[in-house]
C-alpha cells in the first residue's frame, strides 16, 4: 500500500493528544474509610476496574479515530501487482499527443479546450518522478523529426507552453502510431500514452485505415484518453470558395461562389458574408441557414486592380473563428505578353488590327515572330500564343509543355494550303487532326455558313449587350479543314457538316482554340464581321486567365510551386503572417515545380525570385475540421480494439480530476473511502462508551 498524499502523515502525531489528555486527568479516588462497609468497598473496586478497563478502551478508540482519519486525507492505495513489486519504483515512458486542430479552440466555462488540454498536461508533469521521460505529438504535425523524449520537465513544460492552436489538421491515428513507435522503443518497466482531445468527428482514423499495433504496445502500457469535448458549439463554415467568371478584366466584376455550412443545431438569420480584395472590403452579402443546413450563394465584386489579388471572404465570428475565411488568388496582368507567329506575315494583317483598335490595346504587349523562329524564343515570357501557319517541324514539345504549364494558343491554318504539315503540327502537340480540306480560296460562289454556337461558353457568353435574341452574323466561308473536335474537345462553333469552325481543347493547366479557316479574305469572311475583333480580344483574356485547378491545399500539406520562371537560385517566400522563408534550389531543384511543406498557417504565400513575383498559392483550412459532432465512448472503444491493444486503457470525462484517475490506475485503487467509514463508525462507538462510563463514574465517585 502507499498513500498519493504522504504530506499529510505528519497529522499522525495528532494520535498523541488523546494519550496526553488522558495522563492528565488521570482522578486520584478520596478514600474514605467505614469500618464496617467491607462489603461496598470491595463492591467499589470492581467498578473501578471497570471504568479504567473503558478508559483505556475510549484512549484507543480515539487513538484509531485520529489515524484513520489522517490515512484517508492522505489517500492510502493498494499497489498494483508486478515483478517484485515495483510498481511505484519503476520508471516511466509517457508520450502525450496533443490535439492542437481548430477545433480545440471551442471555449466552455473552463476556458478553451485547447487551454484545458495543456493544463492537464502540466499537472500530470508533476507526479513524475526523476528518471521519468515524457514527449510531445502534436496532431497536426505530420513529420516525426522532433520527436524527442526527455527528463527535463521545466524545459518541456516551456517549450509546450509556446504551442497554439494550429490551422492544420490531422488524424489520431497516424498520431498514435508515432507514439507506439517511441513507446516501443523504450526500455522502460512502465509506458503510458495519453491522448488530449476533443475527439471530433471524422478525425479518429483517416480513410478508415487502421493499423495492428499489437506489436509496439504490450500489457505494461497503460493508455489515457481525455476527452474535453461537451459544449453544444456554434459554428458556420466557408467550405468552398471559387471563381465562376473564367474571364478576368480590370474594372470588370467577377464573381465568385461559396459554399456556406451551418454545423450547428440552431437556425441563423442574416449572418454577413464579406469579401475581400487585397485586404479591403468589395462586397458582401446576408445569408440565413437552417440547422445543419449547406447552401451555395454567389457573389460578384468589380476588380480595381492588376497583378497577382489576394481574394478572401470571411463570415461573423462564431465558436470557431478558424474556419470563417477563405483564400484564392487571382491574377490579371497589367500589360499581356502575346507573341504573334505565322508563316507569313500578310497572315497576321486581320489579327493584328483586331488587337490594336479599340479601347483594350494597352493591355496588351505585342510581340512578333516567324513561325520558322518559334522554336528559339522563350515561350514562359508569354502569356498567349497565336500560331498561323503550319511550318513548324521540330520541337513540338515545347508548345506542348507551355499549354500544360498554363499558357494559351491560339491556331489558325495557313492561307496556303498544306493539310500534311498542318496534320503534322497538330498532332504532334495532341490536338485532332483534319480529315480533309473542303473548298477552295476565292471561290464565293460555293460558301458555308456557322450552322451551331455554344453561347454558354466564356467567349460568347457575355458578348451581346442584352441576351434576348442571341445571333451571331455568320460570314461566308469558302476555305476550310474539316476537323472534328472529337470527346477532347468543346465544340464552341460548328458548321453545317458537322466539323467545328472554332474549338477548344485543354492539355494540362492550359488551352487551345484551334481555328479551322485562315484569317484572310480569300478564305472567308471572318475578318470583315464585327465578331471577329470581339473574339479575338476575349480570345486573348480568356486563355490569359490562370484557371483554377478546383483542388484545395489545405494547411499542413505540402504544395507545388512553380518555379519555372526563377531566375536566382534563391527563393523568398512571404509566408500569410509576414514571417520569410528562404530557400536555397540546388541542382536537384532547378525544375518547373518545387514542393513546399511550411503551410501550417491558411492565407496567401507569395512566392519571390529576387523582386520578381512569380507566384501566389492560397493554402485554406480542412472542411471536416469545422464538425461539430463528436465521437462518443464506444466508438473509442471500439478503436482500441481495432488496434489490438491488451492493456489498460481508461476514458477520463472533462469533469473528472486527470490527476486522480492517472495516479489511482498507476498505482492500484484507493482506500481513503474506507478509512472515512471506519473513522467515523469508530467515533459513533467512542461517543456510546463514552456516555456510559461518564454514568459508571459518577456513580463511583
Amino acid at each position: 500500500m502507499v498513500f498519493l498524499n504522504p504530506a499529510v502523515l505528519i497529522g499522525l502525531l495528532a494520535a498523541s493528544i488523546p494519550i496526553l489528555i488522558h495522563l492528565l486527568n488521570l482522578r486520584k479516588l478520596k478514600k474514605i474509610e467505614f469500618s464496617t462497609l467491607t462489603f461496598l468497598k470491595e463492591l467499589q473496586k470492581n467498578k473501578i476496574r471497570k471504568v479504567k478497563l473503558k478508559q483505556w478502551l475510549l484512549l484507543v478508540l480515539r487513538v484509531l479515530i485520529i489515524l484513520f482519519l489522517v490515512f484517508a486525507f492522505a489517500r492510502p492505495t493498494l499497489e498494483g501487482v508486478a515483478i517484485g513489486g515495483t510498481t511505484s519504483a519503476a520508471k516511466t515512458t509517457a508520450v502525450f499527443i496533443l490535439d492542437d486542430s481548430f477545433s480545440m479552440s471551442v471555449v466552455d466555462q473552463n476556458g478553451s479546450y485547447f487551454n484545458q488540454a495543456k493544463q492537464t498536461i502540466k499537472n500530470l508533469l508533476k507526479n513524475f518522478q526523476e528518471g521519468d521521460e515524457v514527449g510531445l505529438i502534436l496532431q497536426s504535425d505530420n513529420s516525426t523529426e522532433d520527436i524527442n523524449l526527455t527528463s527535463n520537465f521545466s524545459e518541456f513544460e516551456r517549450q509546450f507552453e509556446t504551442i497554439n492552436v494550429s490551422y492544420a489538421s490531422g488524424s489520431i491515428h497516424n498520431s498514435f502510431i508515432t507514439a507506439a513507435e517511441i513507446i516501443a522503443a523504450s526500455q522502460n518497466f512502465n509506458k503510458e500514452i495519453y491522448i488530449l482531445s476533443d475527439f471530433q468527428s471524422g478525425r479518429l482514423v483517416k480513410d478508415e485505415v487502421v493499423s495492428d499495433l499489437s506489436p509496439l504496445l504490450d500489457k505494461n502500457t497503460r493508455i489515457y484518453a481525455i476527452n474535453y469535448s461537451g459544449k453544444n458549439a456554434f459554428n458556420l463554415s466557408i467550405d468552398k470558395f471559387k471563381i465562376s467568371t473564367a474571364i478576368f478584366e480590370k474594372e470588370k466584376p467577377v464573381r465568385f461562389q461559396l459554399t456556406i455550412n451551418n454545423h450547428s443545431e440552431q437556425s441563423v438569420n442574416n449572418t454577413v458574408v464579406s469579401l475581400f480584395m487585397n485586404e479591403e472590403r468589395a462586397s458582401q452579402q446576408s445569408i440565413s441557414l437552417n440547422p445543419s443546413e449547406i447552401k451555395v450563394i454567389e457573389i460578384e465584386a468589380v476588380v480595381k486592380a492588376t497583378g497577382f489579388i489576394k481574394v478572401s471572404a470571411e463570415l461573423e465570428d462564431d465558436d470557431i473563428e478558424y474556419d470563417n475565411r477563405r483564400f484564392l488568388n487571382i491574377y490579371i496582368p497589367d500589360r499581356i505578353p502575346v507573341l504573334l507567329s505565322a508563316d507569313q506575315q500578310s497572315d497576321l494583317n486581320f489579327v493584328n488590327i483586331a488587337l490594336l483598335t479599340g479601347n483594350v490595346s494597352d493591355n496588351y504587349k505585342l510581340d512578333y515572330k516567324p513561325a520558322n523562329q518559334l522554336l528559339s524564343t522563350r515561350l514562359d515570357d508569354y502569356r498567349v500564343i497565336f500560331i498561323i501557319g503550319e511550318s513548324i517541324t521540330s520541337g513540338f514539345e515545347r508548345i506542348k509543355d507551355f499549354v500544360e504549364q498554363g499558357g494559351g494558343v491560339v491556331i489558325f491554318p495557313s492561307s496556303k494550303i498544306n493539310m500534311n504539315r498542318f496534320n503534322n503540327l497538330l498532332n504532334n502537340i495532341g490536338l485532332p487532326k483534319a480529315e480533309s480540306h473542303i473548298g477552295q480560296p476565292d471561290r464565293t460562289d460555293n460558301s458555308t455558313l456557322f450552322q451551331d454556337t455554344d453561347f454558354d461558353h466564356p467567349l460568347l457568353k457575355n458578348i451581346f449587350e442584352t441576351q434576348e435574341n442571341k445571333r451571331i452574323e455568320s460570314p461566308d466561308i469558302y476555305s476550310y479543314y474539316r476537323i472534328l473536335a472529337g470527346a477532347s474537345g468543346r465544340n464552341i462553333i460548328s458548321l453545317p457538316d458537322g466539323s467545328t469552325f472554332l474549338s477548344e481543347i485543354r492539355k494540362g493547366k492550359g488551352k487551345v482554340l484551334l481555328f479551322n479557316s485562315a484569317p484572310v479574305l480569300s478564305w472567308n469572311s471572318f475578318p470583315l464581321k464585327g465578331l471577329f475583333p470581339a473574339l479575338m480580344n476575349k480570345s486573348i483574356l480568356y486563355l490569359a486567365t490562370q484557371e483554377q485547378d478546383g483542388r484545395d491545399n489545405f494547411a499542413g500539406e505540402p504544395v507545388n510551386l512553380n518555379i519555372r520562371n526563377a531566375r536566382l537560385p534563391q527563393l523568398r517566400i512571404v509566408l500569410p503572417d509576414g514571417r520569410e522563408d528562404y530557400i536555397n534550389l540546388s541542382g536537384d531543384e532547378r525544375g518547373d515545380f518545387l514542393i513546399y511543406q511550411n503551410t501550417k498557417t491558411a492565407g496567401s504565400y507569395e512566392v519571390y525570385s529576387g523582386e520578381q513575383k512569380l507566384e501566389e498559392i492560397s493554402v485554406n483550412t480542412d472542411p471536416a475540421e469545422s464538425i461539430t459532432k463528436y465521437y462518443s465512448d464506444s466508438d473509442i472503444k471500439s478503436y482500441i480494439e481495432k488496434i489490438n491493444f491488451d492493456g489498460t486503457f481508461i476514458i477520463i470525462d472533462k469533469n473528472e480530476d486527470p490527476v486522480n484517475v492517472i495516479l489511482q490506475a498507476r498505482f492500484g485503487s484507493e482506500l481513503w473511502k474506507y478509512f472515512l467509514l471506519i473513522a467515523i463508525l469508530l467515533a459513533l462507538i467512542e461517543m456510546t462508551i463514552a456516555r456510559n462510563a461518564k454514568k459508571e463514574l459518577d456513580g463511583v465517585t
